[in-house]
């Protein structure tokens, strides 16, 4: 599936890139997905690239390029999600605190988080 080109802006902050570099150094390939779920929806799922299946309810809004990983990590977002946040700039940033258990980074006493912003003329 290819990215849709009127999706919102995804970018990392210093601390998530560095957390994937860690991460992409223990697991492997890594990918984000974004569910519409009422408990983690703020909060993106890091699995291992190809662990996490996607479909057409889902949609594939960017490969986000590391500096010091060889290869992009894809950031997948459920449909109804994207239909929320279409009109804003995703920033992955990483707070303390443990998230969901399924996300890769729990166990390292941290979590991912969405921080947005609005676009002015997106659409």
């Amino acid at each position: 599936m290819e990215c849709d080109p009127k999706s919102p802006a995804v970018e990392l902050t210093p601390a998530a890139a560095g957390l994937l570099r860690r991460l992409r150094a223990e697991h492997g390939p890594l990918m984000f997905h974004q569910s519409g779920g009422c408990c983690d929806g703020s909060a993106p799922m890091c699995y291992p690239a190809g662990e996490f299946r996607t479909g057409g309810s889902d949609v594939l809004l960017t490969e986000l390029a590391v500096e010091g990983m060889s290869e992009r990590v894809p950031f997948w977002m459920s449909r109804s999600q994207y239909a929320v946040w279409a009109h804003t700039r995703l920033i992955v940033d990483v707070v303390e605190g443990r998230g969901s258990g399924f996300s890769l980074e729990a166990p390292e006493g941290v979590r991912f988080l969405i921080r947005s912003r609005l676009v002015e003329g997106n659409g």
